[in-house]
Parts: C-alpha cells; structure tokens; sequence
C-alpha cells in the first residue's frame, strides 16, 4: 500500500513537471509578441502585429502537443470532459476565423470603393469624393460571450493526466480567445470585441499569462482609442485626396493613395492567406480527432 501510494506521489510529482515546463513555453511565445512591438506603443495595431497575434495559435498548440507527448497522454487516451472540451475549443476557434475573414472582406469592400474613387477623379469629381469616404467601423456581428460552454467542466476529472490537460487547456484557451479579440477590435475597428473577450477571460480564474501582454494592449485599444495603422493611413490619405480635388491640385494626392492602396493589398493579402491556413489546419486536427476517436469507440 505505501509503495502504492509512494509511486502515486511520484507520477503526481512528474504531471506537476510537466504542466511547470508548459507554462514557461507559453510564456517565451507571449513575451517574442511584446518585444516586436513597434514603438511607439500606440503604433501596436498594424497589420503585421496582427500576423504576430495569430501566429501565437499554432505555437501554443505545438508547446500543447509538446506537453501531452511528456505525459505519454494521447488524445485518443483522452476521457469524454476533455476531448468534448478540445473539439468545441476547435468549433470557437473555426467561428472566430471565419469572423475574422468577414472582418477582412469588410476592409476589402472599402479598399475597392477607393481604387473606383481614383479612376474617377479627373472625370467625375464629385462622384469620386463620394467613394472616398472614410472607412468606417464595423460592429462585429460574433456575440463573442456565447462562446464558452455554460457548464465548465472542472471538478469532473478522473485522473491527474485529466487534470493536467484541463489546466494546460484553460492557458491555451485564453491565449486563443485573447488573440481574436485583439484581431477582431483591431480589423472592425471598434472595442466591442476585445471587451467581450476580456469579460471571457475573466471565467478561467487565476492569473493568466497573457495578463502580461494584456495591459499594453488595454491601454492602445481602450483608452487611447486607437485604429488599424494602415486603415488610419489610407483614411488620411483619401481626405487629403478629397481635399485637392476641391481644390483642383491632384495629382500629388492622387500618387499618395495609389500607393497606399498598393502597400495595403498586399498586406491584405498575406493576412487573408493566414487565416485560410490557420482554418484548414484547425478543421484537419478537429477531423483526424474525431476520426480517432470514432476508430477507438468501434
């Protein structure tokens, strides 16, 4: 019995480990994400900061797969609670990035009304400034707090290997949740999203990793208000362009948002081929699971 309990002790001990060797891991992908912060600080929101956000999904899932090899717990060793939780942490995942695809098309939308709006300047300037507006706000159409499942499923955990995953799940939930509502704020240009996230993150108690990078964040979006670098930019750039129209000297003005429009494009573009990636490869893992699963249950 004592040799039991003394071998008990020492798988405990080495589960412990583990989950102590996941949290550092988790923590060197959050600090890479502050130290390649522009500066200023209030210049954070931009397109490859963004990038930089959701790069931090794969990391965290591969220092996740890192940790469940140390523990030789395969998710097809899994119990229901757990693999129930991973495959809707899945399903959140797949919603948030087709939000964020949606987020995308809304700028994609205002970036051709631009290019139009330039073709028309010599001929028809008065229609011109009409495509010219500024890009707007877009409120976010995800009601982000129905994400999490009403019951958590603490408390229903057979074995310490479930406990493990349970704790390693909330970290990599929140790091998850937390990136999409900084990519969603940033790209719809309004807090809704990011606020929500926070109310989300405020269910996992305990204090979270990402509360480090957190506050910076804060600051930018809350307090200061601020938008999308680029969308800023391409917005000043089409004002100024309205302006010369008025006054009849465009053609300065005109180079200026043609270029802009370009940078943005392309930017546009590696943003959207991410998301793409991130969502075929989220749908792959959550189908190989629930494959596995089903082989296992035959």
């Amino acid at each position: 019995m004592e040799d039991h309990h003394h071998h008990h002790r020492a798988d405990v001990d080495v589960l412990s480990a583990s989950l102590q060797a996941f949290r550092p891991d988790v923590s060197t992908c959050l600090k890479q994400l502050l130290s390649s912060n522009p500066e200023p600080r209030s210049e954070i929101l931009c397109f490859s900061w963004i990038q930089q956000c959701l790069n931090l999904l794969p990391l965290i899932n591969k220092a996740f797969l890192k940790l469940l090899k140390h523990i030789d717990y395969p998710m097809t060793s899994w119990e229901a609670a757990s693999l129930d939780e991973y495959l809707n942490y899945g399903l959140n995942l797949l919603e948030l990035l087709n939000s964020t695809s949606s987020s995308l098309s809304h700028l994609s939308q205002a970036k051709l009304s631009f290019a139009y709006g330039l073709t028309l300047v010599h001929n028809s300037p008065s229609t011109a400034i009409e495509h010219l507006k500024p890009i707007q706000p877009q409120s976010s159409s995800k009601d982000i707090k129905g994400l999490l499942n009403k019951e958590d499923c603490e408390g229903r955990f057979g074995s310490c290997k479930e406990r493990v995953v349970y704790e390693a799940m909330v970290e990599m939930k929140s790091v998850g949740f937390w990136v999409f509502g900084v990519v969603l704020s940033s790209l719809c240009g309004e807090t809704k999203p990011y606020l929500e996230m926070k109310q989300v993150l405020e269910r996992f108690n305990g204090s979270l990793l990402i509360d480090v990078i957190d506050s910076c964040v804060f600051d930018v979006v809350v307090e200061k208000g601020e938008t999308l670098k680029e969308v800023k930019e391409l917005n000043s750039s089409a004002n100024c362009l309205v302006s010369a129209i008025v006054d009849g000297e465009t053609s300065d003005a005109v180079m200026d948002l043609e270029g802009k429009l370009g940078v943005f494009e392309k930017k546009m573009e590696v943003l959207e081929k991410k998301v793409a990636a991130l969502f075929s490869k989220v749908l792959a893992t959550r189908n190989e699971l629930l494959h596995g699963v089903r082989q296992r249950n035959q």
